[in-house]
């Protein structure tokens, strides 16, 4: 990631459709154990589609409850052996509005929340007992008032109200996690933080601005 002020880079993974099933597939692919560089912290998110209703078909991204358990135990077994300085963090299944879901070839609905609150407890269930730190996704969305209404763009896709959600719990979490060193953005350093003449001059033309502290445009509002 680049911006103003580099502190981390990111490397975003995620696959329309994908299940827990196919992440396993190819969790050797994506994170290979001997890399030169391990990533400091992994956020997993699968639920979602695992939850999805069966089909008579067998087609599609429905994985059965005690085979995402299982896909969630694999993929952080795998995560904790690429290094003791990689940091995990699970998100559990998110809720949706029933009223916005259309029926499957089978003439039932694709998704129901109550899969997804099911699905959600097995995350969280699993996270628990192997010691693994983990946002209940299904809770936090549901706190938020209208929350059917406003979260969502479709009934199942977050918005950007929804996606603010996530992104405050995720901000907690590293907040309060007592990690070495600390993966919470205000107290990482910045990779090139030093004064430049080349930063923004102050309205006078006198000096220059160091936009190290400008990582969000309201900085009080993700502290």
């Amino acid at each position: 990631m680049l911006n103003d002020t580099i502190q981390v880079d990111i490397d975003l993974r995620g696959y329309a459709g994908w299940n827990s099933r196919r992440a396993v597939q190819v969790l050797d692919k994506v994170f290979p154990k001997d890399a030169p560089i391990q990533p400091s912290l992994v956020i997993v998110y699968f639920g979602g589609n695992d939850s999805s209703a069966p089909l008579s078909s067998g087609l599609g991204p429905h994985v059965p409850l005690q085979e995402y358990i299982e896909n969630l135990r694999k993929i952080v077994d795998h995560l904790k052996s690429l290094s003791e300085n990689t940091r995990i963090l699970l998100l559990s299944t998110p809720p949706l509005n029933d009223a916005a879901i259309t029926p499957n070839s089978d003439g039932k609905p694709t998704k129901t929340n109550e899969a997804c609150q099911i699905y959600s407890e097995a995350c969280l269930d699993v996270c628990r007992k192997m010691n693994i730190k983990a946002i209940d996704l299904w809770s936090a969305i549901q706190k938020r008032d209208n929350w059917q209404d406003v979260c969502f763009i479709d009934g199942i896709h977050l918005s950007s109200e929804g996606s603010k959600i996530v992104l405050k719990e995720i901000l907690n979490v590293l907040k309060g996690a007592e990690w070495e060193p600390s993966l919470y953005w205000k107290s990482m350093p910045s990779e090139f933080d030093e004064d430049s003449p080349y930063d923004p001059v102050t309205t006078d033309g006198k000096s220059t601005i160091n936009l190290s502290s400008w990582v969000f445009p309201d900085n009080d509002k993700w502290d």
